[in-house]
């Protein structure tokens, strides 16, 4: 598969609902990842933990979705660019965010992903 089609593959599952599914057949298991905000973490069980946390905080899904995807195919990285509207537990109304991914790949995994997002409206 081309890093395109893999990138296309992990947006498709996340859609799915099979987020876990789609970070063990698609990340390394060493996998760098940063946060707009610079913080850094490591590892696919680092970031399942995250992501979990995550869902846990989230009341409502009212829709998400894919703006554009693009690849350099030579250097191994996509680019997505997302958007997302999700309600918090405890918060006051729904809250939309965009954002971009950028992910590095090798071997048919990602190895460093690095998100670009309006921090400070991220907070719940």
């Amino acid at each position: 598969m081309t890093h395109l089609e893999l990138a296309q593959k992990l947006y498709q599952m996340i859609g799915e609902g099979k987020l876990a599914e789609a970070i063990d057949e698609l990340y390394d298991d060493n996998v760098v990842m940063v946060e707009a905000n610079g913080d850094t973490f490591e590892g696919k069980e680092t970031q399942k933990g995250r992501l979990v946390e995550w869902q846990n905080g989230i009341e409502a899904q009212h829709g998400g979705g894919v703006y554009a995807i693009t690849a350099n195919e030579e250097a191994g990285v996509t680019m997505v660019e997302s958007w997302g509207d999700i309600t918090f537990k405890g918060a006051p109304g729904p809250f939309k965010f965009e954002e971009v991914a950028v992910q590095t790949w090798k071997n048919g995994k990602i190895v460093r992903e690095r998100f670009y997002y309006n921090a400070a409206g991220m907070g719940q």
